[in-house]
């Protein structure tokens, strides 16, 4: 199972039966509240009908079709609809399988577009401490969360980190961006002092750090990013994967920071999470410095044999139509205040040490047992299943809250102040 402590997990099972709405059932009938909307991927709810009867339909016309010099019109209709919600200047779309596949992709296009430029000198790629971008190699190496990498050895070359934005000091129990930490952006000046700016191929972050324990990036500090990536010719990639389609009560947190990056990657929300599927957004320069050499040329050796499937684009299309009718993202943007007042009420609980939040992405900090890191958000994780029948993530010291985007205020509170119980008795 991924990210779990199997020998854990095996003595007390916790296994899920169906779900509707905003409720799963567990195997042995109990309903549970999910309060993570999945894996950040379910903002709709589950089993949303308009999606089910739209997934159901295409499997029954076209199940599969063949992507290598071939397509179908869903896929090109999908793609016209991303570039439309993506901010000004984006033009095209990559399909990939998930938020892992869409990170190398982008990263992949990023050094094509270079060499493409006649730059072939830019082979850097620069992530940030704590940052996570899924688990393929090029992730895992931009990616800075020490525990993902320290197994499998030798990573790519050539990548350095940023430092992280993350100080109880100076921003503990933040409410949205913090105001402090601007001035770590300007590392990135000092990385390219070190290794010459013209080696740096792209730069990618989460707008938000969500895998980590919910990271707020502070005031100015990703319009000093663009800042220095524009002086230097730098690629800005923006991981979109879990803040993009609503979850930061905009289509992407590119558009709700004001701050554009060059290329966006995409997967979880796109489809409701009904049907694995990511994308790459990039712009129109990016494109259309790959667009040469012969025409029965392939211009960018790259894709997966599910590229743009037609089931999962359905999904898609159905989970953008229902954006779209239900005025999703607005509807995520006014839920905002009673999100954050609910969580940070958690703030005088025992052994927490920092409660932060930014659109509907919310994190509580833990004190670490001495000896047992990880342990005690582990069994708050456990006694909420168990004993108050919410879904909560646990993740190293922090519990993760990711409520539904049309989430009725009254079950969010109520199963906040459940989380909040178990804390209370959790030493």
């Amino acid at each position: 199972m991924p990210f779990t402590s199997m020998r854990d997990f095996r003595a007390a099972p916790r296994l899920l039966a169906s779900a509707e709405g905003h409720y799963y059932r567990d195997v042995q009938g109990r309903e549970v509240y999910d309060l993570f909307s999945g894996l950040w991927t379910s903002g709709l709810g589950h089993c949303h009908p308009h999606i089910v009867e739209a997934v159901r339909r295409q499997v029954g016309e076209l199940d599969y079709g063949l992507g290598f010099q071939m397509s179908h019109p869903l896929a090109f209709g999908l793609a016209e609809r991303l570039a439309a919600l993506a901010p000004n200047g984006f033009s095209s779309v990559f399909f990939t399988n998930s938020g892992s596949e869409s990170v190398d992709t982008a990263l992949k296009i990023a050094l094509a577009y270079h060499r493409a430029n006649g730059e072939s000198e830019r082979f850097r790629l620069i992530g940030r401490a704590r940052g996570y971008h899924g688990v393929n190699f090029g992730g895992m190496s931009v990616g800075g969360i020490a525990a993902n990498r320290r197994a499998f050895g030798t990573l790519l070359p050539n990548v350095d980190h940023l430092p992280h934005t993350f100080d109880l000091e100076h921003n503990a129990f933040s409410r949205g961006q913090p105001r402090w930490g601007a001035h770590l952006a300007d590392e990135l000046s000092n990385i390219c002092a070190l290794h010459d700016p013209r080696s740096i191929a792209a730069l990618i972050i989460e707008p938000v750090a969500g895998a980590t324990g919910i990271l707020p990036p502070p005031l100015g500090y990703l319009e000093r990013l663009r800042e220095i990536c524009s002086t230097h010719g730098i690629l800005l990639i923006f991981d979109e994967v879990i803040t993009g389609f609503g979850r930061v009560g905009s289509a992407f947190a590119a558009e709700r920071f004001g701050v554009t990056p060059d290329i966006i990657t995409t997967a979880k929300g796109l489809t409701n999470g009904v049907i694995p599927m990511g994308a790459v957004l990039v712009k129109q320069e990016i494109h259309d410095a790959l667009m040469t050499g012969p025409s029965e040329m392939v211009e960018l050796a790259h894709g997966y044999t599910y590229s743009g499937h037609p089931v999962a684009a359905a999904a898609a299309l159905a989970t953008l139509d229902i954006y779209e009718k239900e005025s999703s993202f607005e509807a995520a943007r006014k839920l905002e205040t009673q999100f954050e007042e609910a969580l940070h009420s958690l703030a005088g609980l025992p052994n927490v040490i920092d409660v932060r939040n930014f659109g509907l992405m919310g994190a509580v900090e833990l004190a670490p047992r001495p000896g047992s890191p990880g342990a005690r958000a582990l069994e708050i994780h456990k006694r909420c299943f168990w004993d108050e029948r919410v879904v909560v993530r646990s993740a190293g010291e922090t519990i993760q809250f990711a409520p539904f985007l049309n989430s009725r205020a009254t079950e969010l509170v109520r199963a906040i102040g459940s989380v909040g119980r178990v804390i209370s008795a959790t030493d």
